[in-house]
C-alpha cells in the first residue's frame, strides 16, 4: 500500500491521539511507553513484520490474526493489541511507523522532555550520553531521550536533531565547508 506520506501522517495522527487518550485516561502511560519501545524494536529488527504490515497481499483476517500473535508474543498490553488489531480490519497497519513516531511524540511532551536523535561516529559511554543529555537539557529547557545511532562515515564529533534544530560538529561537515572555501578562493 503507497499512499502520499501526508496521508499516511494524518491517519496516524488520528489513531495515535486516541490510543494516547485513552492511555492518559487509564494511567498506563508507563505501559504505553513500554509497548511503543517493544514495537519499535520489532519493526527495526524484523524483515517479517515490516513486510505483513506493509504489503497488500494479505487479507485483513490474516493480518489480524498475525498481529494478535506477534501482540501476544510481545506482551502488549490490551489496548495496543485491541488497537493494533482494528487497524489490521480496517486495512490501516502500513502506518505503524508514523503511529509510533506520534506516540512517542506525545508521551514525551506529556512527560516534558523531548527526544535527540543523535548520530555518532562510534558508540557514546553512558557517562557522553548522560554528560550529552544535560547540556541538551540546558539548552532546550526541557528533559533530553536520547536516541542513538552509528554512523563511521562521519568520521568524528556528533550530528544531534532536536526538535527543529540540527547540531552538526561532525569531521565530516568540516571536511566539506573546507572543501567549499577552498574552492572560493582558488
Amino acid at each position: 500500500m503507497s499512499e502520499p506520506a501526508s496521508i499516511s501522517t494524518g491517519i496516524a495522527a488520528r489513531y495515535a491521539t486516541a490510543i494516547f487518550e485513552l492511555a492518559r485516561e487509564a494511567k498506563a502511560l508507563a505501559s504505553l511507553e513500554a509497548d511503543i519501545d517493544t514495537l519499535g524494536t520489532a519493526l527495526n529488527e524484523s524483515d517479517d513484520f515490516r513486510a505483513l504490515i506493509r504489503s497488500p497481499i494479505y487479507s485483513r483476517e490474516e493480518q489480524a490474526g498475525a498481529v494478535a500473535a506477534v501482540a501476544a508474543k510481545m506482551g502488549l498490553s490490551d489496548m495496543v493489541a485491541n488497537s493494533l488489531a482494528l487497524m489490521a480490519s480496517k486495512r490501516r497497519l502500513f502506518v505503524l511507523p508514523q503511529l509510533l513516531a506520534e506516540l512517542s511524540r506525545l508521551v514525551a511532551d506529556e512527560k516534558g522532555e523531548m527526544t535527540a536523535e543523535v548520530t555518532a561516529a562510534k558508540a557514546l559511554s553512558s557517562e557522553q550520553q548522560e554528560k550529552l543529555a544535560e547540556t541538551l537539557k540546558a539548552r532546550v529547557g526541557k528533559d533530553v531521550k536520547l536516541k542513538m545511532a552509528i554512523d563511521e562515515s562521519l568520521i568524528g564529533g556528533l550530528v544531534v536533531k532536536i526538535g527543529s534544530r540540527m547540531i552538526d560538529t561532525s569531521i565530516r561537515s568540516k571536511l566539506a565547508a573546507l572543501q567549499n572555501t577552498m574552492k572560493e578562493v582558488g
